[in-house]
């Protein structure tokens, strides 16, 4: 936990689907890991309590072995649980100040600011270390989601110091251009674990930066 807070969210930034068999679960993200995923978000709205924490201990201790940063989204307590790296916040999900008083001043904690640039800003005056815009594109994982501009994406990297995540429906086709706009991370769900070769697709995603960002 002590070298979190110095870590930086980039390239990658896998998510996990809504997975009730953990063996598959962690075969997949290891795939992904592999691949080149930095970043690995637990997320899962069909477990419950007990599988959560099952899954989140299994998950903790994969991405230490493979160096990567281990997120849990919207629970405070399953990520303290677990000794995450951090937690990622939605709207509802509770403040950054009282995140931060649970898991403490080295933890890495991210907000979801949708389409909304003040949102940012704030996040990033209350302590976030990064934030994430989107839906960019149709998602199927939340198909209601809000739709978020790559312009509004290039405008807002210039007003914030914090790492900028994009997520919703992004795919190796259209992952190059948020990359170009300004996005350190892409969160993807969907087009990584439903690939029929996770690791290479992962390997692609990861190859977007090299190229958005030529030495």
């Amino acid at each position: 936990m002590m070298q979190a807070r110095r870590r930086v969210i980039k390239g990658l930034y896998a998510i996990t689907a809504d997975e009730l068999d953990t063996r598959k679960l962690l075969e997949h993200v290891e795939q992904a890991l592999r691949g080149g995923a930095g970043v690995l978000q637990y997320r899962n709205k069909l477990a419950d309590a007990s599988l959560q924490l099952e899954q989140a201990m299994a998950l903790r201790e994969m991405t230490r072995e493979f160096g990567a940063i281990f997120i849990v989204n919207d629970d405070v307590q399953l990520a303290s649980q677990v000794s995450a790296d951090g937690v990622h916040l939605g709207a509802e999900d509770g403040g950054i100040a009282a995140a931060r008083a649970v898991l403490g001043r080295d933890s890495l904690i991210g907000a979801s600011c949708y389409n909304r640039a003040p949102l940012a800003v704030d996040a990033e005056r209350q302590g976030a270390d990064y934030v994430a815009f989107g839906a960019f594109f149709p998602s199927s994982v939340k198909p209601g989601a809000v739709a978020a501009e790559v312009a509004m994406l290039q405008s807002v990297r210039h007003e914030l110091k914090v790492t900028v995540v994009a997520i919703g429906g992004i795919t190796i086709e259209n992952g190059g251009q948020l990359v170009k706009a300004g996005a350190d991370a892409l969160a993807v769900i969907s087009a990584l674990w439903q690939a029929p070769d996770i690791e290479q697709a992962a390997k692609e995603f990861s190859q977007l930066f090299e190229q958005g960002n030529p030495a």
